[in-house]
């Protein structure tokens, strides 16, 4: 078994795709079964958020299982399109990006609040039925043979089972600053660096690539560990 996990991709579908080919390219010799882990947030900040999803939608890259994991910017688009949020802090934190690509303008002036439910009924409109759909089927963690992968990690001391979505989602400090055995080396992202993090009980891969055009690529087979990005 060889898996490959990518980072927070948030938007950037121009790193993507060209991410994507030197996987293809370095799986060619392989002769294990293949796996691609996407650790969440492909939506917010990058120009072509659509365009990522509209990626994902269409399949697993030949030869490859794909997982896709949800991110807290995932969570944050679908609470405001199911109206629980207001979505003022998810537009604050990237949103806006995700509604111009699917062709969605916030309306100059009058109650924020009222130009941003405008949005939301837009967004519901333009939103294609089969990126709702693979928003709202992505699982949180996958778990394969040594590792466990997650979008921002977990809390020390819990079991799986008793795990919050809300820690598995946006946990930083409690979970990057603890050195004991989690059972499984954590693969994850969510917590920018500007090179991937080896740690005893953990593996962070995001390295910010909406910002600085570096989507890393963690590679694993039996003992080895590398990676690959752009």
């Amino acid at each position: 078994m060889r898996i490959y996990a990518i980072g927070d991709i948030h938007g950037r579908l121009d790193l993507l795709h060209l991410l994507h080919e030197k996987i293809l390219e370095d799986a060619e010799d392989a002769e294990a079964a293949l796996y691609l882990v996407y650790l969440g947030d492909y939506v917010d900040r990058g120009p072509d958020p659509e365009g990522v999803l509209a990626t994902l939608c269409a399949g697993p890259l030949p030869g490859f299982v794909a997982v896709p994991l949800m991110g807290n910017h995932e969570e944050m688009m679908l609470s405001f399109l199911d109206g629980t949020t207001d979505g003022l802090n998810w537009v604050q934190f990237g949103g806006s990006s995700t509604l111009q690509s699917y062709g969605v303008r916030l309306a100059p002036g009058g109650d924020p609040l009222e130009r941003l439910e405008e949005a939301r009924l837009r967004l519901k409109e333009t939103l294609p039925s089969e990126h709702e759909a693979f928003l709202r089927g992505l699982k949180l963690t996958v778990t394969v043979g040594d590792y466990l992968f997650v979008h921002a990690g977990l809390r020390p001391g819990l079991s799986l089972e008793a795990q919050s979505p809300r820690d598995l989602l946006w946990i930083r400090e409690e979970f990057l600053e603890w050195s004991g055995d989690h059972g499984r080396t954590i693969v994850h992202g969510h917590t920018i660096s500007p090179e991937p993090e080896i740690r005893s009980n953990r593996i962070g891969i995001d390295t910010g690539a909406y910002a600085t055009g570096r989507l890393t690529c963690l590679v694993l087979e039996g003992t080895e560990i590398r990676f690959l990005s752009t």
